[in-house]
């Protein structure tokens, strides 16, 4: 599988003490432990059915269901893939309620990626699926949440990343729960970012790690999905830094244009 590592930002911005933005799916392959999501817990079934499973052309990534017929997923999940697999309603990562396949025709991904940071989503266009408590979709934000930057919330990310770097996927849904971050904080590390990324911090090791990329950010106490998995620091999942996600509230409108999905 080729590497594909997001654009860190523009020279001039970026200085060589920031580390650089990675995504999880192209960590290197090392042998120590570097956790799926890390140190979380196992989801119980039902916990997050709004979780799809992608199944691309040799690696995995996580999605979110926003309607009958549409998963949001990250750019570079999406990239350079021919077809996509999707695990609908698994806890047990393979023990699908139903899967769907997907040509590459039915990708739209955000032109601007990976030009511009801040904008790695994709949408994938499926065939009609039926909602119930094992598959469901989760809301996104209003066109009136826009410009809330969610510093301080707490979110849960589920999915089924790897145990460790180089290992065969975990077989069970994990979740951890994650308090987001204001940009400036989070700059810290990465040097200056727009507004369209969001970050979450990363104590203990819990984080997102190799296999979660594309997977959801899910608010707690109104849950609205925030954020895309995109990426973490060169220095892998379990180091401490900063984890980055595609931030949806400034993805509204291209959402709406591509899939009429949107919320008001």
């Amino acid at each position: 599988m080729k590497v594909f590592i997001l654009l860190a930002l523009a020279l001039s911005a970026v200085s060589a003490e920031f580390l650089k933005q990675v995504h999880p799916k192209d960590l290197p392959k090392l042998t120590k432990i570097e956790g799926r999501i890390t140190n979380g817990y196992p989801a119980y079934e039902g916990k997050a059915p709004y979780t799809v499973g992608l199944s691309f052309d040799g690696w995995w990534c996580g999605g979110s269901i926003i309607a009958h017929d549409w998963v949001l997923t990250a750019a570079h999940c999406t990239h350079q893939a021919n077809s996509v697999t999707i695990y609908y309603g698994a806890t047990w990562r393979t023990n699908a309620q139903f899967t769907h396949h997907v040509g590459s025709h039915e990708f739209r991904q955000n032109h601007n990626w990976p030009h511009e940071n801040g904008n790695d989503i994709a949408l994938i266009h499926t065939p009609h699926v039926d909602f119930w408590h094992m598959v469901n979709k989760v809301e996104l934000p209003s066109f009136n949440d826009r410009y809330e930057m969610y510093d301080n919330w707490w979110a849960v990310t589920c999915g089924w990343g790897r145990t460790y770097a180089g290992s065969p996927l975990p077989d069970w849904l994990e979740c951890v729960d994650l308090q987001i971050i204001s940009n400036g904080k989070c700059a810290e590390t990465y040097g200056h970012l727009p507004d369209g990324i969001l970050c979450v911090a990363t104590p203990d090791g819990k984080s997102t790690c190799s296999g979660d990329s594309g997977g959801p950010l899910v608010l707690h106490d109104n849950p609205k999905l925030v954020g895309v998995t995109s990426f973490v620091g060169s220095e892998g999942c379990t180091s401490g830094e900063p984890a980055g996600f595609t931030r949806v509230s400034h993805q509204l409108e291209w959402i709406r244009e591509h899939s009429g999905v949107a919320y008001y």
